[in-house]
């Protein structure tokens, strides 16, 4: 029996939506459809509902537990990155608000064909869309050393980088590193156990690297700000829920900018000139999971929702 995703923060994100009659509204990181089945069910007076997800496995799911609200729903299958051009498509000039939700879905981290987690032995993917030309498997064993230490300390905040890259590279002298399980052994032994954390197991950080350059999540993630923050109606609002740190830093600084007056370029980075306020920020602090959420989903502990107001 596949495993059910528990979307993330669902009342909490769904009230911040601030959904209303007539609106139209997009679920840009629709995976299974939680939060997308919630805002129909909760706002039925709702205009237009339009989900995306790249991954084509996450979609043919969406279209079965969204087919009783066909009429109001536009699933898409494309990159959250890609926005702008799929509203333009659909003859949506503004939308009412959009939703983010950051995280890998229990299905990805679930099957070990995907690769995505260090606890099941499975091939080096991490493609979220399986069209990407570049997996894990390609950056673990043909970048150099350098360039190799650099994405694990840059996008894992890694302090033990440089060791966890040494010992990839001499491990590939004898044969290619071909899965998780092998990846996950080799990140260990790089880590002294006295500095290995007791709650987050010592690949995680690995990991997480690797998934973020396959997939270019934070250019993403700041191409889909920009052009998010802009396509929102007056009154509209952007909920994005995040996972790690270097998201949340995204995420706050963007906001952040907009709401001082201070342009977006295309990539999402400060454009360097002062402009109106585009934004209020809602939530001063990022709001977090709460107890009982936490006992019915533990995954939702490092999840960080950040919630902003087009004026």
């Amino acid at each position: 029996m596949e495993t059910l995703h528990l979307p993330v923060l669902p009342v909490e994100a769904i009230a911040f939506l601030n959904c209303r009659a007539d609106g139209i509204y997009v679920d840009a990181t629709a995976g299974s459809g939680g939060h997308a089945f919630t805002i129909l069910t909760d706002h039925p007076a709702i205009r237009q509902l339009i989900a995306i997800d790249w991954d084509s496995d996450a979609v043919n799911r969406l279209r079965v537990r969204l087919r009783q609200f066909s009429e109001k729903v536009f699933i898409v299958r494309d990159n959250f990155a890609a926005l702008r051009s799929v509203l333009e498509k659909l003859s949506i000039e503004k939308v009412n608000g959009i939703l983010l939700d950051l995280g890998v879905s229990s299905q990805q981290l679930e099957n070990p064909e995907r690769g995505f987690s260090f606890q099941l032995k499975g091939p080096l993917d991490m493609r979220m869309d399986t069209a990407l030309s570049t997996t894990a498997y390609d950056i673990v064993n043909t970048f150099p050393a350098a360039e190799l230490k650099e994405i694990i300390h840059t996008y894992g905040e890694e302090r033990w980088a440089s060791r966890i890259a040494r010992t990839i590279i001499a491990r590939r002298k004898q044969g290619p590193v071909a899965d998780t399980a092998t990846l996950r052994d080799l990140v260990i032994q790089s880590i002294p156990p006295r500095f290995r954390s007791r709650t987050i197991h010592p690949a995680t950080r690995t990991f997480q690297a690797l998934r973020i350059a396959v997939n270019h999540e934070l250019d993403n993630l700041r191409r889909v700000l920009a052009d998010g923050i802009d396509l929102l109606a007056p009154g509209g609002r952007i909920c994005v829920i995040s996972f790690h740190s270097l998201e949340d830093r995204i995420v706050k600084q963007a906001i952040n900018r907009r709401a001082r007056g201070r342009h977006l370029d295309e990539a999402g980075c400060d454009g360097g000139r002062e402009e109106a306020p585009a934004l209020r920020v809602i939530t001063k602090k990022p709001i977090t999971a709460q107890p009982e959420e936490l006992r019915h989903n533990p995954r939702a502990r490092s999840a960080r929702l950040r919630v902003a107001e087009k004026l």
